[in-house]
């Protein structure tokens, strides 16, 4: 199997680079549903209360493995987080008899277990390992990759990982799909923040607004459908440092991999 080094960048959406017309181009693909899901909270099911202060879409319908997942107590939660102490999703989830793992350097202990069905670890979840032989990177030793996580812990799949990590997100989801590690997650749910261009994302505005998208269609090439946007209209409405496109800074949106039946 080849490495990828690099995602395959998407057509300009114009003839010349344009940031206006890579910017209609991105927020319109991503305030469009490509799928329908009918039942995309946990109100069905037990320990469940409606303070989530975001909506985490979840998809369970019949048709998807999750709502199977739950019901036969297998399914499996990874929960990326920084130091956000929302997480009534992760706690519904674990109440719903998921396995739940909840991945936030801010904690202090290397790992804790709360409950039967619910761990957080002392880990921050990045695009790269941490190279032992540069001293600087000795000190992130609690910064790894999802898919080396996903060895040491001897897991093969997450039934669904979440994450808020605060602009590292862009980062995180071309290794995944680099990596090949996406394909072993039946659903997704993201944060996505476009104020500025995340974690090591550069080159001009049109450049990382191409780049965002070509990840997202990369997502799409893997058979992962979005079915549910979120714009929080609680945050700063910015594009890129500009008050434009009457785009908030943040937006949650959930995938689901249809090839997980």
């Amino acid at each position: 199997q080849t490495v990828r080094w690099h995602i395959e960048l998407q057509p300009w959406a114009s003839p010349t680079p344009s940031l206006n017309y890579e910017a209609s181009r991105f927020l319109k693909y991503i305030s469009t549903s490509q799928i329908s899901c009918e039942h995309m909270n946990l109100n069905s099911l037990q320990g469940y209360s409606e303070t989530t202060k975001k909506p985490w879409s979840i998809c369970l319908d019949e048709r998807f493995s999750l709502i199977h997942r739950i019901r036969s107590k297998q399914c499996r939660l990874y929960s990326l987080g920084l130091g956000n102490d929302d997480n009534q999703f992760e706690l519904s989830m674990a109440n719903s008899g998921c396995e739940v793992h909840r991945f936030d350097p801010s904690i202090k202990s290397a790992h804790i277990q709360e409950g039967r069905h619910l761990w957080y670890h002392r880990l921050s979840i990045d695009w790269r390992d941490p190279n032992p032989a540069i001293a600087a990177h000795k000190l992130h030793s609690n910064t790894k990759k999802l898919g080396t996580v996903l060895n040491e812990f001897g897991h093969q799949k997450i039934d669904v990982l979440k994450a808020d990590v605060e602009s590292a997100e862009w980062k995180i989801l071309e290794n995944l799909i680099l990596e090949d590690v996406v394909e072993q997650i039946g659903q997704l749910v993201f944060e996505v923040h476009i104020h500025w261009p995340g974690f090591e994302v550069s080159g001009n505005d049109s450049t990382v607004v191409r780049y965002w998208y070509s990840l997202l269609r990369e997502l799409e090439l893997k058979d992962f459908r979005l079915f549910h946007t979120y714009k929080d209209l609680s945050k700063p409405q910015m594009f890129l440092k500009k008050e434009a496109f009457n785009a908030s800074s943040c937006y949650t949106l959930s995938w689901v991999n249809t090839r997980w039946k």
